[in-house]
């Protein structure tokens, strides 16, 4: 997956920014902090401090600290470059390690990478973005440090009321929730790589029920459930019944993730649990559910097969062609009033149109991206042209200043659409054909959030990297107008599978089991950003190997 940003909607700029019309935006907005004078004094400080350390650099303002953004800010040279992150969080997360963490296998730091590194000089600011002034290249950000969301799960749009579940309704009730101030940002380059949300279809129950595996925090938060969900069934005040319900795993979502989390999950149970609880082991049951036919339907037939009957030789049940109605708190069988009460350790009801409804101690969803908010409504109203840096095609200079320009949008996703330099396109609000456009050369689109035109590149971590590097060379090259465009190249995919087996499809052959196994973990290890890290990651598995997985909730 690419990089993380969630918005908070104030307002849509329609003039270049200016430090006192934000205050004036601030001081009627009874929704927005005022400043303080000691406040504004330091910001305005720190601002001033980048100014300074700017020297004869191009600023890049980079959105987003995921997988595109990460890349492209330690890719920058420094001698040409002043490269500055704005993100809700300050560290990279290394995603397709989020599931062994989830249970165990490594810990939540092997997962991390902090965007402040003594080796690299990169810039960081803990916020939003906000909103975006094109013209006068500005971009406001709201301050993000002490957000209580910052690192949860991505489901939520920060410019709509959060739906909430019954913990947060109680916490709120004792802690109100500080809104960041606001302070705006120049840039010279703009680099938008905000991500994607999870995306939940708008399924009742989703959004306040379900486990994501997005972000560490969420890792945390199944390790967590999972843990409790043994104890609770290892009470001797727990029925037969509800063991069932607490043990019964659902994972919606029949891609890498939901399959790799399920095998670790397997593994887990299987490799310690078993040990630990032995007498439980007769009531757990680990399901994986997907609408479409077949999981892992980026794999060949082949391979889907394979890893089709591994998982069934290995008890966890595969579940094609279902459709998730509902996720309430809640057995099958009791009221939501009773068991709201006895706390979330009683489970929840998972509905399908199928089957019904069936009683699940966890569910943890992955069904793919829904389109950032900062990218689905801050950059859909009209786009007030730079005098500069805009290149036309199809359309008079003059004509060109009378139009109503949109940034363009690819039609199924709805994210940002690009030329094959990643550069943003813009097209005329009245716009039918196509023949007229524009190309803003100065703000540029990476990872889940964008679409090269013309192309149908998947919304991966691979690709999202691999667009940050194309990118970060032409920029120290200074080549990026006599180059030719990026072209993706593919390395393959690889899911893990449990047990020591994998399978793994790329352009130099097929492989199953464990060979593809060994590839597997040899791959995540190199492709790991810091020496720290490597090293990490293989001591914490010969640990676990040789001690069992920590099982500690804390």
């Amino acid at each position: 997956m690419s990089g993380v940003l969630q918005t908070r909607h104030l307002r849509c700029f329609s003039s270049p920014i200016t430090q006192s019309s934000l205050r004036a935006l601030r001081g009627g907005s009874p929704a927005v902090p005022v400043y303080n004078f000691g406040s504004h004094q330091r910001r305005d400080l720190s601002i001033a401090q980048l100014d300074n350390d700017k020297r004869d650099r191009q600023r890049v303002v980079i959105l987003g600290s995921g997988w595109a953004g990460f890349t492209i800010a330690r890719r920058l040279n420094p001698k040409l470059y002043q490269a500055i992150v704005v993100s809700p969080r300050s560290y990279f997360v290394f995603t397709p390690l989020l599931a062994s963490t989830s249970v165990g296998t490594l810990e939540f730091r092997t997962a991390l990478e902090p965007v402040r590194s003594i080796t690299k000089p990169v810039e960081f600011l803990q916020g939003w973005a906000d909103d975006v002034d094109f013209a006068s290249k500005r971009i406001a950000v709201e301050e993000a440090v002490d957000d209580p969301r910052g690192t949860s799960a991505l489901t939520y749009d920060r410019n709509k009321p959060a739906v909430k579940s019954l913990a947060e309704q109680q916490a709120e009730k004792f802690q109100e929730k500080k809104k960041g101030e606001l302070f705006d940002l120049t840039w010279d380059k703009l680099i938008i790589a905000v991500g994607c949300y999870n995306q939940t279809f708008g399924t009742p129950g989703v959004r306040e029920n379900a486990m994501f595996l997005k972000d560490v925090s969420d890792a945390r938060r199944i390790r967590n459930r999972l843990l409790t969900c043994f104890e609770t069934a290892s009470l001797p005040t727990t029925t037969d019944e509800m063991r069932k319900n607490l043990l019964n795993f659902a994972i919606v979502g029949g891609g890498p993730t939901g399959i790799e989390f399920s095998a670790e999950l397997h593994d887990l149970i299987r490799e310690d649990m078993g040990k630990l609880y032995p007498t439980l082991m007769p009531f757990y049951k680990i399901t994986v559910y997907d609408i479409a036919p077949k999981v892992l339907s980026m794999f060949d037939e082949k391979l889907g097969k394979y890893a089709l009957k591994h998982l069934q030789r290995e008890g966890v049940q595969v579940k094609t062609s279902h459709h998730v109605e509902e996720l309430r708190r809640g057995s099958p069988k009791a009221t939501l009033d009773k068991d709201a009460a006895k706390g979330a350790d009683m489970g929840w009801t998972l509905k399908t149109k199928e089957e019904g409804e069936v009683g699940v101690g966890m569910c943890v969803w992955s069904t793919g991206l829904m389109m950032n908010p900062f990218v689905e409504q801050k950059l859909a109203g009209t786009v007030q042209l730079p005098k500069e840096g805009i290149k036309f095609a199809g359309v008079s200079e003059a004509e060109s200043r009378t139009t109503e320009w949109l940034v363009k949008k690819a039609p199924k996703s709805g994210g940002v659409t690009t030329d094959d330099k990643l550069r943003v396109l813009l097209q005329p609000k009245d716009s039918k054909d196509g023949s007229r456009s524009a190309v803003m050369q100065d703000v540029y689109a990476l990872g889940d959030c964008a679409v090269t035109e013309g192309t149908m590149y998947p919304a991966t971590a691979q690709v999202a990297s691999q667009k940050a590097e194309w990118l970060a060379k032409r920029f120290n090259a200074r080549d990026i107008d006599t180059q030719k465009g990026f072209n993706w190249k593919n390395m393959g995919v690889m899911a893990y599978l449990g047990n020591w087996n994998a399978v793994l499809q790329s352009s130099g052959g097929d492989f199953s089991g464990r060979t593809a196994w060994f590839i597997w973990r040899g791959a995540y290890l190199t492709k790991a950003v810091s020496w720290r890290n490597k090293i990490l990651i293989p001591t914490y598995w010969f640990i676990n190997w040789l001690f069992g997985r920590d099982v500690s909730r804390f």
